[in-house]
């Protein structure tokens, strides 16, 4: 009974060290993060300015939602591999020229 009560409070005793690793592993992809960030004030920038419609602006948020999730799953082990890097980078490049072709289309907001 007593290394059962011992063991139980030695598990409750390492989860916030579990916890926090966690939490400190998602941050190791700044660069990622970042040009995130960059594309996502972009996008808002055109809503600003009416270049993009409210239509568009929804499609191109949908898009960094994606690419979000890729990296979300991509750090699921907690690292991320040169290939799941390589395809992230690569959905960035594909999502930043779809937002500068629907910023410099014909179509404005009204």
């Amino acid at each position: 009974m007593k290394m059962k009560t011992t063991l139980i409070a030695l598990m409750v005793a390492a989860l916030p060290g579990v916890a926090a690793a966690q939490s400190s592993d998602t941050a190791s992809t700044p660069r990622i993060d970042k040009r995130q960030e960059r594309q996502d004030q972009r996008i808002d920038k055109g809503v600003q300015s009416g270049q993009l419609t409210d239509k568009e602006a929804a499609r191109l948020e949908k898009g960094q939602q994606r690419v979000q999730k890729m990296e979300d799953k991509a750090m699921a082990d907690g690292k991320m591999t040169k290939r799941e890097r390589t395809r992230m980078e690569r959905a960035q490049d594909r999502e930043s020229k779809r937002i500068y072709r629907q910023k410099h289309d014909k179509q404005t907001a009204k």
